[in-house]
């Protein structure tokens, strides 16, 4: 009797589970060696990776056909490069990230060495690069700043103003996503 409840649930449980979402997912990896002849040849691999998720809806839904047809819904692509190799630090390419500040939002967009700076207009308000110690120097045209992510995620951004002999700090909060 055990036995016999058993694969009535195990039956049921695999009958009623029904593909929601077509998920197709890509990678290409490349990998390129450089010798610029002063020391040991340099690896990078650049990672390519792309997911296309697309939402399931059939045409007729009531209907008691068993075959039936798909009705086409958008696909959802996402695309991430990820470089990284050696002396250089794992970055994707391309990756947004949304910030407010003054009730504006800013977007940063991941780039080989760091970070541009986007306003809500998507022109380029300046730019971050990565220094050693895992900061970055943010520069604009007015103003070479000292930049860092805190632990929250948030985007500061030290400034040095030479008249008042001042540090300002302005905070960019993260948009959850």
């Amino acid at each position: 009797m055990k036995k016999l409840i058993t694969m009535m649930v195990l039956t049921l449980g695999f009958t009623l589970n029904a593909q929601n979402t077509n998920v197709t997912k890509e990678t290409k990896t490349t990998t390129v060696t450089v010798d610029d002849g002063t020391t040991e040849p340099k690896k990078i691999v650049k990672t390519q990776k792309t997911e296309a998720v697309q939402d399931i809806e059939l045409k007729n839904a009531e209907s008691r056909a068993l075959n039936k047809d798909i009705k086409p819904t958008p696909v959802k692509v996402t695309e991430t490069t990820t470089v990284a190799g050696d002396y250089i630090p794992p970055t994707e390419i391309g990756k947004k990230i949304s910030y407010i500040y003054d009730d504006r939002t800013y977007t940063l967009v991941a780039d080989k060495t760091g970070y541009h700076i986007m306003n809500p207009a998507n022109k380029d308000v300046g730019v971050m690069r990565r220094t050693s110690n895992n900061n970055y120097i943010y520069r604009t045209k007015d103003k070479i700043s000292v930049s860092y992510f805190d632990a929250q995620g948030n985007l500061v951004i030290e400034t040095y103003d030479d008249k008042s002999d001042n540090i300002t700090i302005e905070r960019y909060t993260r948009v959850k996503q």
